[in-house]
């Protein structure tokens, strides 16, 4: 449970988190769901820096389309300012299961104000119980901000390639 200081600041940025998330979510069950979104409204109460454009991977979102649409539903109401929103637990339950859908989907931490967790920005997780052939974390010619790489990875073969992060430039300049 967050103290109250903690508490205070996720109620403070909540409207403009919602409104953020929600957002993304209608894009993303739209027509134009599969091609990446280059110009965002980056609410100020994101910390951290996204990767833009924020391209989903469609094989994800395909997965958890039913999901997404379940939580858009129950967001509604808010998102539309039908109803006050207001920091009650189901409401955050609700907000988080949605952020972290999404998150899964561009493969990016979505960070606001007042939370305890990593800033947002590109992140990868890859696990395997044996590695035999290559697995790149994160390649890219500009990536800035904050991007994080995790492997867990059981035995590296002794042909195999492991690469946490590759490229020109991926912190800030």
């Amino acid at each position: 449970m967050p103290d109250a200081t903690e508490l205070a600041l996720i109620t403070a940025s909540l409207p403009a988190a919602l409104t953020f998330v929600f957002q993304r979510v209608e894009r993303l069950l739209s027509s134009r769901g599969t091609d990446p979104e280059a110009t965002v409204a980056v609410p100020p109460e994101l910390t951290g820096t996204l990767q833009l454009p924020l391209q989903p991977d469609e094989a994800r979102l395909q997965a958890c389309r039913d999901q997404l649409e379940t939580l858009r539903d129950a967001l509604a109401d808010y998102a539309h300012g039908d109803v006050p929103v207001t920091a009650t637990p189901g409401l955050l339950r609700t907000w988080a299961r949605l952020r972290d859908a999404l998150e899964d989907i561009y493969g990016q931490r979505l960070t606001f104000d007042g939370e305890h967790r990593p800033a947002s920005g590109p992140f990868v997780h890859q696990k395997a119980d044996h590695l035999t052939g290559k697995a790149t974390g994160m390649e890219a010619d500009d990536i800035r901000g904050n991007a994080r790489v995790v492997q867990d990875m059981g035995t590296v073969g002794p042909d195999a390639e492991m690469t946490g992060m590759k490229g020109k430039r991926i912190g800030p300049a």
